[in-house]
């Protein structure tokens, strides 16, 4: 079976930093371009010093920096001594952008990021609908290459996908649609497979031990009670197991 590279199990949520963890595949830099240039030159029509497409770091953002010395100790003074776009919508995009540099994101998670960075709802509402116009943001293509690297990745089964893509803030209608390109005999041969490594560490052990441990391990993982005993005693029976029994529920 091939592999493919992994998400990360644990991602970091959104943060002033870029890292990798979840996403579709990453979007390409003239996309990025793009999505920089066009919200720059939105913003740049609106901030007092008429900067215009891509100088909302630098010339206009300079000379806001100088005039918030005026008003020194002020938070909004700070930032622009600092370098720090004043404009919400220059901020926003600055945001987005750092999080998204090599690390695709959900909607919501770019969101969160900004509501956490106080962004006015209107600003980041408007950085946002732009980014998922050019593509930078796109939940389904994040929700499919999700379920395809941890299903080939770590073995997840489907339901533990979709606890994992809605605790990202994808929907459900997407959700769905993404984990449906696995079907039951995909799932199941992922599972012999879990198994098969899983089972010489168990050699040694009582059998009832065995069939806990095989079965809690693909539990843990999303897969059902009636495929996760199907398996393990499959496995146990192969290795010469007396399985007498063991058609209860574990």
């Amino acid at each position: 079976m091939t592999r493919r590279t992994e998400w990360p199990d644990n991602p970091a949520e959104p943060s002033g930093g870029a890292r990798s963890d979840d996403g579709p595949v990453d979007a390409s830099a003239a996309a990025r371009g793009a999505a920089a240039d066009d919200v720059g030159m939105r913003s740049g029509r609106r901030s007092r010093g008429g900067a215009g497409a891509g100088s909302g770091f630098g010339e206009g953002a300079g000379r806001r920096a100088r005039s918030g010395t005026r008003s020194s100790g002020s938070p909004s003074s700070s930032r622009a001594e600092k370098g720090e776009p004043r404009d919400p919508v220059e901020q926003a995009r600055n945001i987005c952008l750092r999080l998204l540099t090599g690390t695709p994101r959900t909607r919501k998670q770019l969101a969160d990021a900004l509501r956490k960075r106080e962004i006015p709802d209107e600003a980041a509402e408007e950085v946002l609908a732009r980014f998922e116009d050019v593509g930078l943001i796109d939940d389904a293509a994040f929700a499919g290459a999700w379920v395809e690297s941890r299903h080939h990745g770590r073995g997840l089964a489907r339901r533990a996908l979709v606890r994992e893509l809605r605790t990202k803030g994808v929907d459900s209608a997407v959700i769905d649609e993404a984990v449906g390109q696995l079907d039951s005999d995909q799932e199941e041969e992922t599972a012999r497979e879990l198994v098969a490594r899983k089972l010489r560490s168990t050699r040694g052990l009582d059998r009832d031990k065995r069939l806990r441990r095989l079965a809690g391990m693909l539990a843990r993982k999303g897969y059902g009670e009636g495929m996760a005993l199907r398996v393990v005693r499959q496995a146990l029976e192969e290795e010469g197991e007396d399985t007498e029994g063991l058609d209860e529920p574990f």
